[in-house]
């Protein structure tokens, strides 16, 4: 059995063949020579196209090594996520969906609500999805959960859900199919969006899923060609390529993360501090029982004292982009409270760490800090230490008291 690394490197390449490239290049087609009866494999653009099917089956090596699985791409995360609910839900069905989970999910929400589906909603912490999955068609899972990386059983779940006779599906944008295998674990879908880490650039909007099941994948397939969600060949094609160094990133990514985390537990303006590798974190025993050893993600999120304070210390680093997304090579953070939807303080940051050497990058972070803190005079300083240690616990789930939901809202 080849390890991660080999099989990101050769994952989804065609056989050797004299004088032709390892990776074709992407393949720009409308539609394609066909004599005959239409059998494909390649007909029609919005069917299928071989730079996808190379990807896809990259892909599914990697969540799925041991076990034949089929991959569906997209052009982003979210058209996966939409192709996995609507290809799976009809009118009367109830989805359990988390209430921590990515911003639009709430709107996702609203969709599905006036096509008459039912919608149950808990958070991701211990498992409370088991509490009302009786009589649901689909149980949709995300761990880590974004952006508050708490962590659930995704096998305790999976059985709890088959047994009463509903699908499951993982978001695994955040850990990655090097850091966590839904699949393995018992899930129908794993669902994530290759925008992130997958691809891990910045430069590549993706999604896919993955399943085991060929029936399910078909659906799901033909729920693409027919709202016609389906990625561009370039975009397939560098993400075909980017994965390549995919191991090489996730390594440093989840190395950097955890020693920023454990760098900013000192920190006494800091509450609510959030990673799964950080032995104190709340999701941390489940979380090196089900991911891979190490591979804990390259998301740290906190909270400083208020907006104001957060925009200092954003302005203040040298060597991270104030930008939205997360996974890439470059570090990015923001103030997550910007954009609205997360149930998150003013002061929360969402913070990605990219391969920067990590001593440059907590260097960065820990001078941010102290101008952040100098610049506001007194602000935060009567945060005590406890506050930082306490994590989860006094402060709440994020380190302080975020905007409630809309009534009903996930």
């Amino acid at each position: 059995m080849t390890g991660d690394s080999t099989r990101a490197v050769r994952a989804g390449l065609p056989a050797a063949e004299a004088y032709e490239p390892s990776l074709p290049g992407p393949v720009f087609a409308a539609h394609f020579h066909l004599p005959g009866d239409a059998t494909g494999p390649y007909t029609y653009g919005r069917d299928s196209n071989p730079t996808w099917t190379r990807l896809e089956a990259a892909i599914g090596e990697l969540e799925s090594p041991d076990e034949a699985a089929h991959t569906v791409s997209f052009a982003s995360g979210m058209a996966a996520v939409s192709a996995v609910l609507f290809s799976c839900l009809r009118s009367g069905d109830a989805v359990v969906l988390p209430d921590d989970g990515y911003q639009l999910l709430p709107a996702v929400r609203e969709r599905l609500e006036s096509y008459g589906i039912e919608v149950r909603t808990a958070p991701t912490a211990d498992d409370a999805q088991l509490g009302v999955l009786d009589g649901a068609r689909l149980l949709w899972i995300e761990t880590p959960s974004n952006p508050g990386l708490d962590v659930c059983d995704i096998r305790r779940l999976a059985e709890a859900a088959h047994a009463r006779g509903a699908l499951v599906a993982v978001d695994n944008t955040l850990a990655t199919p090097l850091g966590q295998r839904p699949l393995d674990l018992g899930a129908d879908f794993s669902v994530a969006s290759g925008t992130k880490a997958l691809t891990g650039h910045g430069d590549v909007l993706l999604g896919y899923v993955t399943t085991r099941d060929p029936a399910l994948a078909d659906s799901v397939r033909m729920w693409r060609k027919t709202v016609g969600a389906i990625p561009g060949p370039m975009e397939a094609w560098l993400a075909h390529r980017s994965l390549a160094t995919l191991a090489l990133r996730v390594r440093q990514q989840s190395a950097g993360a955890l020693a920023l985390a454990t760098a900013l537990r000192e920190r006494p303006e800091i509450t609510g501090l959030r990673h799964p590798g950080l032995p104190s974190d709340p999701a941390h025993e489940q979380a090196v029982r089900q991911m891979r050893a190490g591979r804990f993600g390259s998301v740290v999120s906190f909270t400083l004292p208020d907006r104001a304070h957060a925009e200092r210390f954003l302005a203040a680093l040298t060597l991270v982009d104030d930008a939205t997304s997360f996974g890439g090579v470059r570090s990015t953070a923001e103030r997550r409270g910007r954009w609205g939807g997360d149930a998150v303080p003013e002061g929360f940051i969402r913070f990605s760490v990219g391969v920067e050497e990590p001593a440059d990058l907590i260097a960065d972070v820990l001078g941010a800090l102290d101008t952040a803190l100098a610049a506001g005079g007194d602000a935060g300083q009567g945060v005590g230490r406890g506050a930082v240690r306490g994590v989860g616990q006094e402060s709440g789930r994020y380190g302080g008291q975020g905007p409630d939901r809309d009534a009903g809202s996930s």
